[in-house]
């Protein structure tokens, strides 16, 4: 009988799963970063300049981060202008072999920097960047995902709206480092004929030629999409989310309810009503919406009695949203800070070692607020101007998506009550306006203490812990 060979004849299974072992939390609830991917996904972005493809880059690299997958992007523009001072045009001339070999070498620099990304920072997506319009160039990018196992998920944008390209150019090139100082007239002319430079050897992909490859084309910034192959679940989750985002000048007013019963005295969650000054505040906020003419506004709420009460005053219909609850506290629910540090003593200094993870025994974790808020996040991005009344937490988690804060800092955004903040979608980016109403709240926000030991001092848990009632 021949022996059992104790070598793999496989590679190792990648973990799907990575504990943090050094976390009390993570022992007693298993809390770990979780991993949506089993090997890594290099999404390549294909198209013309003016295509909006740096906008998709670095919107859908906020929204993987922000559900969980560590996403990076790897922009080849960048790459040049750290490598070359930008002159004109004839740099991308297809006939201009100095360039187009530095070009190349540019490609495999950041290739090289994405495998680093990869073995050494954890990362699952990374987002190549780049025009990536020959076959040559996408064979290169494919051979190399092969050797390394890496899964490839191209994303084209096609655009032959003279309108829309024009808009780009105006908005986002001539505002580019490489026009820094340029004259506007001079910038938009050589701009467009690096554009035809790309034309001369853009070979779109091919429905036919290139079937077996995963990829959607976008045309025309959403009016059209074309998917094929999908492989797995991180994929189908960036088609749902590329087909849902648009690019229509819109703004999203966030605001949490007014102050509650249970905000004057300290306590967390519940259902309380609003206090005498949060009945001011709502019909400050009828006022301040009213006097910025909004067209076409939608309101939504949460089943709260106290945003409820707060959307009613507005005097306009308005939509109530479960996903927009609170954050579930659990045992701790309708508790003061002071009540759970002498009875919970343990899960207060928890919370504090790892906010976003931490999940209140039978309630819910940052973390679980995020994925309960995703089918909100997709419904902004498909609606145009709406204003969200709703709570700490959950204001926190939909300004983290716009502001593209990362899991330590999300906790610990600052929402203050009878506060709008005015959302305006740029670029890349996104604009930010605060306007408090002038009706006075308690404050009701708690930073990280410095000392989050089990055992320390309840003087020391409750240093942060703001004044009430």
């Amino acid at each position: 009988m021949s022996s059992v060979s104790s070598e793999l004849t496989q590679a190792p299974l990648l973990k799907i799963w990575v504990p943090e072992t050094n976390s009390r939390l993570s022992k007693r609830r298993g809390s770990s970063v979780p991993q949506f991917t089993n090997s890594p996904t290099i999404i390549v972005m294909v198209g013309l300049p003016a295509r909006g493809k740096t906008y998709i880059s670095r919107k859908l690299t906020r929204y993987l981060n922000w559900i969980g997958v560590t996403t990076s992007v790897f922009n080849l523009g960048q790459y040049r202008r750290e490598a070359v001072q930008f002159k004109n045009y004839e740099f991308f001339r297809p006939d201009n072999e100095e360039a187009m070999k530095m070009r190349r070498d540019f490609a495999s620099n950041a290739l090289k920097d994405i495998v680093n990304y990869f073995s050494s920072e954890q990362g699952q997506v990374a987002v190549f960047d780049a025009t990536n319009t020959t076959r040559e160039r996408r064979a290169v990018i494919l051979s190399f995902a092969k050797e390394k196992g890496y899964k490839v998920f191209f994303v084209e944008s096609v655009c032959d709206d003279v309108d829309i390209i024009e808009q780009n150019i105006m908005q986002v090139k001539l505002s580019s480092p490489d026009y820094e100082n340029t004259d506007k007239e001079e910038a938009l002319e050589d701009f467009r004929k690096r554009i035809d430079c790309y034309r001369m050897t853009y070979v779109p992909i091919d429905d036919s030629k290139d079937k077996n490859l995963s990829y959607i084309k976008i045309f025309n910034v959403g009016s059209r999409y074309l998917v094929n192959r999908v492989q797995d679940h991180i994929q189908s989750r960036i088609v749902y989310y590329l087909m849902n985002i648009h690019v229509t000048p819109r703004s999203i007013y966030l605001s949490r309810h007014g102050e509650s019963e249970f905000n004057l005295k300290g306590k967390i969650g519940g259902d309380s009503g609003l206090a005498p000054r949060g009945q001011e505040y709502a019909r400050a906020l009828g006022k301040f919406i009213k006097g910025q003419d909004i067209k076409d506004l939608k309101v939504w709420t949460s089943h709260m009695k106290r945003t409820i009460q707060t959307a009613e005053a507005l005097g306009v219909r308005y939509e109530q949203w479960k996903p927009l609850n609170e954050i579930d506290a659990g045992v701790c629910e309708e508790m003061t800070y002071e009540e759970i540090q002498a009875t919970h003593k343990e899960e207060f200094a928890l919370r504090d070692q790892d906010k976003y993870r931490y999940r209140y025994p039978k309630g819910e974790s940052y973390e679980d607020l995020v994925h309960r808020l995703e089918p909100v996040i997709m419904e902004l991005e498909r609606q145009e101007n709406v204003l969200v009344v709703c709570h700490q937490a959950v204001m926190r988690c939909l300004l983290a998506y716009f502001l593209d804060k990362n899991s330590a800092e999300l906790p610990y955004l600052k929402c203050p009550l009878h506060t709008v903040l005015k959302l305006t979608p740029v670029a890349y980016g996104c604009k930010v306006e605060s306007v408090f109403l002038n009706v006075e709240a308690v404050n009701t926000h708690r930073d990280r203490p410095e000392n989050v030991d089990i055992d320390r001092k309840p003087d020391e848990a409750l240093l942060t812990v703001p004044d009430h009632l």
